[in-house]
């Protein structure tokens, strides 16, 4: 549990103009501790000083932002665990800092990026660390955790982390996706796929199922996104899952059948509660398994798209469990 005191401000961090996953997440974060608990919570952009910081797709939100954070022994820090958010921690010296850790791979990738190019600039030849988490030293000063996903408390708790110094606060999604009226006679026998991730086993799919149509979501709105997966029957993702990935589960509002691989959040039920028989480790041997079912969900749309029935019901709880969390982990005092 996080104490709040009188007077505490919550600063959370957040990148500059920047429109995915992430940044959604932590907008929903400021705007309900703002909303449901009425906590001072507010965003700093960064890097800093960015003209007009807030991307247009959460201008809804309202949050108010700062452009220096306000040190003190009982105000807050909240970043994410990528490493231009943790590097922010030098910024402040006597206040209790948190990680939100949304996921676990980004940490890896991002620190590795940092200190390449770091190393880069001083000419150091190699670049070699140890693959561990708490060791990191912008990580040790974090005084408490919380956890988008069961994987990333996972690799926290395996790595020694005490339970009660970490919390799970995952997020929810957008009323916009709960809320389409979903056409069973619209659907056609499409998959759609994210070509951002996976792409090479994706692809090798692609090239073995040349009678099926796959459509990538790629450059495009918002709208043509959601358009695309309300006539898709099939949605594949053979990516990393550094957490609880957003498209996937948009996907199954929107009425597709969800197959996925076995790579970091998508192998654990807690994550992504779709039957097993729907998750294929990305292997050669797999694909005409893969294939077949795929071709399976469009013979048999209607009794497959039911599978993901429960799936949708958690979905549709996810909003009013954040609240519920954020409630159990901010206590006031």
């Amino acid at each position: 549990m996080i104490e709040i005191y009188k007077g505490t401000k919550i600063f959370i961090l957040c990148p500059a103009k920047a429109a995915t996953g992430g940044p959604e997440a932590i907008h929903q974060l400021a705007y309900n501790l703002r909303k449901e608990l009425n906590l001072d919570a507010r965003i700093f952009y960064y890097p800093p000083n960015v003209p007009d910081p807030v991307h247009e797709a959460y201008k809804m939100y309202d949050i108010p932002f700062v452009n220096s954070i306000e040190d003190g022994q009982d105000h807050l820090l909240i970043v994410p665990e990528v490493y231009e958010g943790l590097l922010n921690f030098t910024r402040y010296n006597e206040g209790r800092k948190i990680i939100w850790w949304l996921s676990v791979d980004n940490f890896y990738e991002t620190r590795h990026n940092h200190y390449l190019n770091l190393f880069k600039v001083f000419n150091v030849i190699s670049l070699s660390f140890e693959k561990t988490i708490l060791k990191d030293p912008f990580v040790r000063q974090a005084s408490y955790h919380l956890v988008q996903s069961f994987y990333a408390k996972k690799e926290l708790s395996g790595e020694g982390l005490p339970e009660e110094r970490m919390a799970v606060v995952s997020d929810y999604l957008n009323d916009f996706f709960l809320n389409q009226r979903i056409d069973d006679g619209e659907k056609e026998n499409i998959v759609a796929y994210n070509p951002r991730k996976g792409h090479e086993f994706t692809q090798k799919i692609i090239d073995t199922a040349r009678d099926v149509r796959f459509v990538p979501l790629i450059d495009m709105t918002r709208d043509e996104v959601i358009g695309t997966l309300k006539k898709a029957m099939v949605y594949i993702d053979f990516g990393n899952f550094p957490g609880k990935d957003r498209i996937p589960r948009e996907a199954a509002m929107l009425g597709c059948c969800v197959i996925t691989g076995k790579r970091g959040a998508a192998a654990y039920h807690e994550d992504f509660p779709i039957p097993d028989e729907y998750k294929f480790e990305d292997k050669i041997e797999n694909i005409p398994i893969i294939t077949g079912k795929i071709k399976e969900c469009f013979a048999l749309f209607k009794e497959k798209n039911g599978d993901f029935d429960g799936f949708r019901e958690i979905i549709k709880k996810d909003k009013s469990k954040f609240v519920e969390d954020l409630k159990s982990i901010f206590i006031k005092k």
